[in-house]
């Protein structure tokens, strides 16, 4: 009765659902909640089913390989579902929190202008979070990362006309930009490993993960920190905790969903799905728990002087988070499993009081005094006391130093690339890729010695023609040109790797070009309607052309390789050819696809998004 294409079933429920909810008009708010809540209830039953007649058939594990995307001599990218008790604890989390959040909202949302436009988004995250925990390899994984970090951004920016909202909005979607990148390098560096896309089933196999990883011990422990970087920017631990609170500026509903219950604690459960691949690393052990133990120490001391409610359930979440972290470390699975469904329901229920609780406290503190309880702090000698204190009020200033010491220097380097233009582009730029066409199709002809550093040169070109689209303010023509033709550098530098079907190449370059051109013209209509438009602040174009912004986001989302064009495949693909000993090339690479993400969704911030630049639409106040 268990049938394995059952498990197709858990992927289509919220897919369907969210397609049928795009076509509902606006104003209908009772059929768009009905249709959202009747969605994540059929799932939860449907699974609490599957859940029930697996258990009574041994409880085995499940996994399907479902179809082969994309093959060719020695790369394979399919799709593959696992099912084991981690997926089904999370699955029974994520679909019964995701049931009652979508029923509350129903009435907390009432009349909201995003009503909407809320469960669309909610629909869409959940497609994505059941996409990730059902995943049977990291590249199917990686296709529900991706919808969850496009949800959170919209989510969060959810109160469109704010400054704050957009701009936190931003900020945490370069942290998860940092994830997605590590990911790709982990798929990278794995396949290389072991010559295929291993899934989480044969991780399982001893025999298979360790007697490769006995001779590449390096090769193993380079995986395992990308995965614990991509884990850690997930669940919001060190350095990476200080977005987790900034992602509160959404609607209470979608932070208790996403930042208090299900998609913070997914890193958790990458850590847990891979566990098999680093479990003989003890380096990586011990990095984990010393990473989990700093985080939940700081988290707690930060979350003890907050003023927001929000936010302070958002920093004791990160603390309990940063222990399941070492639970997973010490090999405590089902601790953690059990940690991660009490922290998720606690967070949820804290989240969706919290408007009420704030309420209750501003009442009672002008009635019920009561003098301050001492605590374990007041033993310590004072100075230290007052230290940690201003520093747990800074929040330790992890905000201040991610853009300190990674954003701001990136931004300087972009500045500085002024001699990037559009003239240029045309007379120089263009005629060096010709030229480096040419190189190409006569290889052969190249020294040895210069060939080597050949990819490195182009890819070297990309990077910086994304540094100078992250920091324009001026010309946002500029910008998008720039993006655009990264891409066509970076897959010029793998090329000179080694001889490949150009069939790879143009599956890659195909969404570039068709999104790249849908966005030019969006953004060429734009400037025709508007006159003024550039980057150096918002101009909130959404409400007077509400379709023409999704044209575009769409666009944006095409050019950034997210899974609604072949760019998506091709990016795995064009990594597959990056050599395992080539770390430089990757990482300029991987970069240049870090950032050409985030300049694309600051366009689109900046022209769609925040406050609206004309003086007839209300406008809230910078700090709203």
């Amino acid at each position: 009765m268990t049938d394995t294409s059952l498990l197709h079933i858990f992927m289509l429920v919220p897919l369907i659902g969210f397609i049928i909810s795009l076509f509902i008009a606006e104003k209908r708010e009772a059929l768009i909640s009905a249709i959202a809540f009747s969605t994540v209830g059929l799932h939860f039953l449907l699974f609490f089913s599957y859940f029930i007649i697996w258990m009574m058939h041994d409880h085995n594990d499940i996994t399907i390989k479902d179809f082969v995307v994309f093959k060719s001599t020695g790369y394979e990218f399919y799709l593959d579902f696992y099912f084991d008790r981690i997926t089904a604890t999370y699955s029974f989390v994520g679909s019964l929190l995701t049931f009652l959040v979508s029923i509350y909202s129903r009435f907390y949302l009432h009349r909201e202008p995003g009503y909407k436009r809320f469960f669309n988004t909610l629909l869409l995250f959940y497609l994505g979070y059941n996409i990730t925990v059902y995943s049977g390899n990291l590249e199917t994984l990686f296709i529900g990362w991706e919808i969850l970090g496009i949800c959170s951004f919209l989510l969060i920016a959810f109160y469109r006309e704010r400054f704050l909202p957009v701009r936190n909005a931003l900020k945490v979607f370069t942290v998860y930009r940092i994830g997605d990148v590590g990911l790709i390098l982990a798929m990278w560096m794995s396949h290389h490993l072991w010559h295929q896309n291993i899934s989480f089933f044969q991780l399982r196999n001893d025999l298979l993960v360790h007697t490769e990883l006995e001779s590449h011990t390096w090769i193993g422990i380079f995986i395992s920190l990308m995965i614990l970087i991509t884990a850690a920017a997930k669940s919001a631990q060190l350095p990476f905790s200080s977005w987790l609170p900034r992602a509160m500026e959404g609607p209470t509903p979608s932070s208790a969903i996403f930042y208090g219950s299900l998609s913070v604690h997914l890193g958790a459960f990458l850590l847990m799905r891979t566990y098999e691949l680093w479990e003989n690393q003890y380096i990586v052990r011990v990095l984990i728990i010393l990473l989990g133990l700093s985080t939940s120490i700081i988290s707690t001391l930060i979350a003890r002087v907050q003023s927001s409610v929000k936010s302070q359930i958002a920093y004791s979440s990160v603390a309990q988070i940063g222990i399941i972290f070492i639970e997973v470390a010490l090999g405590l699975e089902n601790i953690a499993l059990i940690h991660f469904a009490g922290n998720a329901f606690l967070r949820t229920y804290q989240l969706l009081v919290s408007p009420s609780v704030a309420s209750y406290l501003i009442r009672e503190q002008f009635y019920n005094y009561k003098p301050r309880v001492l605590t374990i702090e007041d033993t310590w000698p004072k100075k230290i006391e007052h230290s940690v204190y201003l520093l747990s009020l800074k929040e330790w200033d992890l905000d201040v130093l991610m853009s300190k010491y990674l954003w701001n220097p990136l931004k300087r380097i972009g500045r500085k690339l002024n001699f990037m233009s559009l003239k240029s582009i045309l007379y120089v730029f263009a005629p060096l890729y010709m030229i480096g066409l040419v190189c190409l199709y006569n290889k052969v002809t190249i020294p040895p010695m210069v060939h080597a550093y050949v990819p490195l040169f182009f890819s070297l070109i990309g990077l910086l023609m994304v540094l100078k689209a992250f920091s324009e303010n001026k010309s946002i023509f500029l910008a998008w040109i720039l993006i655009m033709m990264n891409h066509f550098w970076v897959a010029l530098a793998v090329s000179f790797n080694e001889d490949f079907s150009f069939g790879q190449v143009h599956l890659y370059l195909s969404g570039i070009v068709v999104a790249g051109t849908v966005g030019l013209l969006s953004l060429r209509k734009i400037k025709l309607l508007e006159n003024s438009l550039d980057l150096s602040k918002f101009h909130g174009h959404v409400y007077e052309h509400p379709k023409m912004a999704f044209i575009f986001l769409i666009a944006c989302l095409g050019l950034t390789g997210f899974p609604i064009t072949p760019t998506f495949i091709g990016e795995d693909v064009i990594f597959s050819h990056i050599h395992e000993g080539q770390y430089l090339l990757a990482f300029f690479t991987s970069l240049s696809f870090i950032i050409d993400g985030l300049a694309l969704v600051r366009i689109y911030a900046r022209v769609f998004l925040g406050p609206h630049i004309k003086t007839y639409h209300e406008t809230p106040y910078r700090s709203s």
